[in-house]
């Protein structure tokens, strides 16, 4: 046993070394590009942001004349403004923080993880592996700060609700005060993952009283705030001048389609893998191990199943705005498999490797594009 453990730890650090080296140097190959260049600017103008005061300036204008995510696309000039350099770094380390919030989400369902070093290792392997499109969502900035940054906020935010559903949970310290900018940013996010962290907050406040429990005022606090930050992103008179542009030439039955088409193309095509795997781990810890599932993982798949279905009203679903639903299924995947590896010891190397397969996939996605670029593959 101490020596399978030796192999397993060796074999993670080799993992996670390739890992930090291959998604430092793609970031570093990657420039500012797209929507980049034009975020570097006032946006009603060619004028570079050079202060806070100019971001703000940015975001009012852009609030107003093309999209609600303002606290995401705050977020993405300052990174902007900090330079490529430090982008480069934080992403790659923000991939890391992203797994340990995929992690602390699995966690409330109580399943135990004896190594932390290997779960974030393989988590951040599986979000390589499962991401729809990679570069889009995790390696160019503007991507990066709406779904690889964000998707951290919001699963910390449901994570401190989902953690008070048992009801044997130690308060957070100082919630009430920090909850309310979590709050706002989980809310003003993401038009389809911030109505998702106020449903799960509801859900949560509906089990706690149902269970006679009172429901802490954080709480309350935050599912409030949640739903104003959502009323701001949703809202904003940018979305409808975006979506006039987007559809104005079809009718309401070609729209629907057209809608119809995207959600069959986000679940069969983008997110297929994902949900081959999540399937595979259900089948394998409820019907042949006979592990049923937690409360708090039925709420995941549910706020998974919300995610996806929100999008049948935007106009666009490009394969990265799948990123935030692919996080919540991967929750549950690694809940399930510390369920089955804690009553199957044996099942550990199997789940390891296929853990494994689906970083060596990511990692072959990434390696492709390197090569490319240095001229290995023409």
């Amino acid at each position: 046993m101490e020596n399978s453990r030796k192999k397993l730890t060796y074999i993670t650090l080799a993992i996670l070394a390739i890992t930090a080296v291959i998604v430092f140097y793609g970031n570093r190959i990657i420039p500012f590009m797209m929507d980049d260049l034009w975020y570097s600017t006032l946006l009603d103008s060619d004028k570079p942001i050079s202060s806070l005061s100019d971001i703000i300036h940015a975001q009012i204008w852009h609030w107003h004349n093309w999209g609600g995510r303002s606290l995401a696309h705050g977020l993405l000039q300052l990174i902007l403004l900090a330079g490529e350099g430090f982008a480069d770094v934080l992403n790659t380390l923000w991939l890391f923080v992203l797994s340990g919030t995929v992690i602390l989400c699995s966690k409330t369902s109580s399943a135990e993880i004896k190594s932390r070093l290997t779960a974030i290792t393989l988590t951040s392997g599986l979000i390589l592996g499962l991401s729809a499109n990679w570069k889009m969502s995790m390696f160019w900035e503007a991507g990066a700060a709406n779904y690889l940054y964000i998707t951290a906020f919001l699963l910390f935010y449901m994570f401190c609700y989902l953690r008070e559903v048992e009801g044997n949970a130690k308060p957070l310290p100082g919630i009430v005060f920090w909850m309310i900018p979590l709050a706002l940013i989980a809310g003003w996010s993401n038009e389809n993952m911030g109505p998702t962290c106020f449903i799960v907050s509801v859900i949560v406040m509906y089990l706690i009283k149902k269970s006679s429990r009172r429901i802490p005022f954080w709480m309350i606090e935050g599912s409030i705030i949640c739903f104003i930050g959502c009323v701001f992103c949703i809202a904003a008179p940018g979305n409808f001048v975006r979506a006039a542009e987007a559809e104005k030439e079809y009718g309401i039955l070609w729209k629907l389609f057209l809608r119809c088409y995207g959600e069959c193309k986000a679940l069969f095509s983008f997110q297929i893998l994902t949900l081959l795997t999540l399937a595979a781990v259900l089948v394998i810890s409820i019907s042949i191990l006979g592990i049923k599932l937690k409360k708090t993982e039925i709420i995941l798949l549910v706020a998974a199943l919300l995610s996806w279905g929100a999008m049948i009203l935007s106009p666009h679903y490009p394969d990265r705005a799948t990123f935030g639903t692919m996080c919540l299924m991967i929750c549950v995947i690694v809940s399930r498999s510390l369920f089955i590896i804690e009553k199957k010891k044996e099942a550990l190397w199997p789940l390891y490797l296929g853990a494994v397969l689906i970083w060596l996939k990511g990692m072959y996605d990434i390696g492709e594009f390197i090569a490319i670029y240095l001229g290995w593959i023409k």
